[in-house]
């Protein structure tokens, strides 16, 4: 059988948000053996978090076709891929750890002649549920990590629970980049960058938008921008319930001249950054990569839920009292260097681990089964619910559709997909619009 690296390279990316979508696709290109052509198809599970068409142009991860998709006709799809056309190489899962570890056992399920190579791993930084979400995508044939740091982890994990470690493949954030920070003459700019769910609760939201605008007031010549991650209305990874733009809109005496509201790619924000402030975003890790000047807020605490215990020697952490009174933090090198940060210019080979495994991967003529840690074995309590969740039985197989009898009328059949259609349209109207609403109220 010829080998799959002789021709260009089939992938398939699966993503439930717009930032799993930026991370799965440019994961996708760089872990591709160099010299191969990239087809790259993506697909958007439909749930909650299924990006809008703003918010893929805005992360700039292109793809020749994106469908939105259900995790059922996904695998009904992949089994027709191969019928027809051979199937996919490579498939990056860019979910969440439930589906993830449902994919990896419905594409078990498929049995499959030749089944792809099976790649997924994190978004950014693993700050929480670190066993469950390991354990959750265990059964991929690489499981990324993105620095040394989360590699020793991630092993230790899957070692000490008995499971193959051997899928944990060394790598980097895929959109680290961008050009190295030189302060610019005249110019002064300092960005915040936001995230949905940190921190969580209004009163602690409203209060770093209030420290940013009184730091704007005390430094009129400085530009302080508030990046946003979406607009209202829409949704991330995760659920946003007190939009900063809702905040803003009731600041007493509006907002100061030289404090904006701005979207876009966060690559082009940092072009012009000279301070990036934040709580924990990902971005951190970007603006030090690029050596740009960054502050992890202490002001709410260094605590677990808000991520920034993370940053604990990092040389980073700093208050508002700090920034106001003109001090910049500055990295520690080794920490950065063990965080994947790569500042030192070692970022062009962080994927030359990835890249060898997948290419050994691709030239294996008979793959493995899938044979993810969580079976009806060692999960018997967990796995069919999980698997249930994201309409599998406990074998992986898709549950059965909740049809009509035999013989139901095709008219009958078209009505009960679209009151199926309309139900997802309320169920995602309900989560993204109305429970805000209803919490917000319950504040009041």
């Amino acid at each position: 059988m010829p080998s799959r690296t002789s021709h260009a390279v089939r992938v398939a990316v699966l993503a439930d948000s717009d930032t799993r979508w930026k991370w799965g696709a440019l994961t996708a290109r760089r872990i591709v053996p160099g010299g191969r052509t990239v087809e790259l198809s993506g697909f958007l599970l439909r749930g909650r978090a299924t990006p809008t068409a703003r918010q893929l142009a805005e992360v700039g991860a292109e793809a020749s076709d994106v469908r939105e998709i259900t995790g059922n006709a996904f695998l009904s799809f992949l089994a027709e891929e191969q019928d027809e056309r051979g199937g996919y190489d490579l498939i990056v899962l860019a979910l969440v750890g439930g589906g993830v570890q449902a994919m990896l056992h419905g594409i078990a399920a498929l049995d499959l002649a030749r089944r792809p190579v099976v790649v997924t791993g994190y978004v950014g930084v693993v700050y929480e549920k670190l066993a469950d979400g390991l354990l959750l995508r265990h059964g991929a044939d690489v499981v990324l990590a993105n620095s040394r740091h989360d590699a020793h982890r991630f092993r230790d994990v899957y070692e000490g629970v008995g499971a193959d470690a051997s899928c944990v493949t060394e790598a980097a954030l895929p959109f680290l980049g961008g050009a190295r920070y030189e302060p610019v003459e005249g110019r002064d700019t300092v960005v915040f960058a936001a995230q949905p769910s940190v921190p969580v609760t209004r009163e602690d939201r409203a209060y770093v938008l209030r420290r940013l605008i009184e730091h704007a007031r005390l430094h009129p010549r400085r530009e302080v921008l508030l990046k946003l991650r979406s607009k209202v209305g829409e949704q991330t990874t995760h659920v946003e319930e007190f939009p900063y733009q809702r905040l803003a809109e009731k600041v007493p005496g509006g907002l100061p001249s030289n404090f904006r509201l701005v979207y876009g790619n966060m690559g082009d924000v940092l072009d012009g950054t000279d301070l990036l402030v934040t709580v924990s975003s990902t971005a951190a890790l970007e603006a030090l990569h690029r050596r740009i000047p960054t502050a992890i807020l202490t002001d709410l605490g260094i605590r677990e839920p808000l991520g920034n215990h993370h940053f604990v020697g990092s040389g980073c952490l700093a208050s508002f009292d700090h920034l106001d009174s003109g001090q910049k933090p500055r990295a520690d090198a080794v920490w950065a260097d063990r965080q994947g940060v790569a500042a030192d210019g070692s970022y062009a080979a962080a994927f030359d681990q990835a890249r060898a495994r997948v290419a050994t991967l691709l030239d294996d003529p008979a793959l493995p089964p899938i044979a993810p840690y969580y079976t009806r074995t060692t999960a018997p309590g967990y796995l069919p619910q999980l698997l249930a969740r994201h309409r599998l039985d406990p074998d992986g197989r898709p549950l059965a559709p909740g049809a009509a009898p035999a013989g139901s009328s095709g008219m009958r059949r078209a009505v009960r997909q679209a009151v199926r259609g309309a139900a997802r349209g309320a169920y995602r109207h309900g989560v993204q619009r109305v429970a805000p609403v209803i919490r917000r109220m319950g504040e009041l």
